[in-house]
């Protein structure tokens, strides 16, 4: 599996984390653990999958299908048809 650049990962990681500590009031260290512990943030870890040329925004859409659907793929972002 190749990996994006760290600092790629991180910058990213900060943006999405700011979004969900806003949106749903956790902890800024929550929020973190959240994102970094979803399928989400698994696919975004390998660079094959392209999701780290997407913005925060849509990545956060990624990850709160996930929190509603269970499956980041439900965003309407990546979604088939």
């Amino acid at each position: 599996m190749n990996r994006p650049a760290p600092e790629i990962i991180d910058f990213l990681d900060c943006e999405v984390t700011k979004m969900i500590a806003e949106k749903y009031g956790y902890e800024p260290m929550e929020a973190l653990r959240q994102f970094v512990y979803s399928a989400t943030h698994e696919l975004l870890e390998n660079a094959d999958m392209g999701l780290h040329l997407y913005s925060a925004g849509v990545i956060f859409d990624l990850w709160e299908a996930e929190k509603v659907t269970g499956d980041p793929r439900r965003s309407i972002y990546i979604r088939e048809g």
